[in-house]
């Protein structure tokens, strides 16, 4: 059988390395409590991110080096009104994607990381922001770009993140019990569905938090700072 020619080599090492990283870091979550009962939590906390965060960075680098391989599916670049769309459903996904939820100082081991059982801010909109941001990025960048390496590149994301959503689920409910339980029948995966179904109720004060402000002001920064980070990135050969 013969391999189209747009179906190049860098297709599958993106796959490779979105599976690398899946192992990783979901097998690292899986591992958290027998590593936090042998070795400690921020212990656990410096070697998950010092395993995890270069696979990130070489996933980065990797696709921003090769988006438009492949076969080019639709081109709307020049179609008034996508760019913005773009950047409106990009700026969204980092607020699903870095909620105000989560505890920096934990998160950098300078307070003992916990798991918490979240029910406030934009877990009540989804119970699973991170898997809803990243959903809606492979949304715009998919769009935006049009290639067939960036729509590989995308489906490998969505269904990792799918199975962060079955799998951070049993985790905390086999850590929480009837808790998590209780606390699943008042959210949703689907955004917004728990609202509209009336079991649950946004509270817009909780979101007026220094988080949230800091993700804007990373957007705009981001916006900035762009064409510096291609070419950045350019300059390293992956």
């Amino acid at each position: 059988m013969t391999i189209p020619a747009w179906l190049t080599n860098s297709h599958f090492v993106m796959l490779g390395l979105l599976l690398g990283f899946a192992f990783a870091h979901s097998g690292g979550a899986a591992l958290r409590p027998w590593a936090e009962k042998h070795i400690g939590a921020r212990l656990y906390r410096v070697l998950f991110a010092v395993t995890s965060l270069p696979l990130a960075i070489i996933l980065i680098i990797y696709f921003l080096n090769h988006r438009y391989d492949g076969l080019q599916l639709w081109q709307v670049q020049g179609v008034p009104g996508v760019q913005s769309l773009v950047w409106v459903l990009s700026a969204i996904s980092f607020l699903f994607l870095y909620p105000a939820t989560f505890n920096l100082l934990e998160i950098a081991a300078i307070q003992k990381p916990q798991v918490h059982l979240y029910e406030t801010g934009i877990i009540r909109i989804t119970r699973h922001p991170q898997m809803v941001g990243q959903i809606i990025w492979c949304i715009a960048h998919t769009l935006w770009l049009g290639t067939s390496f960036t729509l590989v590149t995308s489906i490998g994301l969505v269904l990792h993140h799918l199975f962060g959503v079955w799998h951070g689920d049993r985790r905390l409910s086999k850590r929480y019990g009837e808790s998590f339980a209780e606390m699943k029948q008042r959210t949703s995966v689907i955004p917004f569905i728990a609202v509209l179904d009336g079991r649950q109720s946004i509270k817009w004060e909780e979101f007026l938090r220094p988080a949230y402000f800091g993700v804007a002001i990373f957007v705009l920064l981001l916006w900035w700072s762009h064409s510096l980070l291609l070419q950045a990135t350019n300059s390293i050969q992956l």
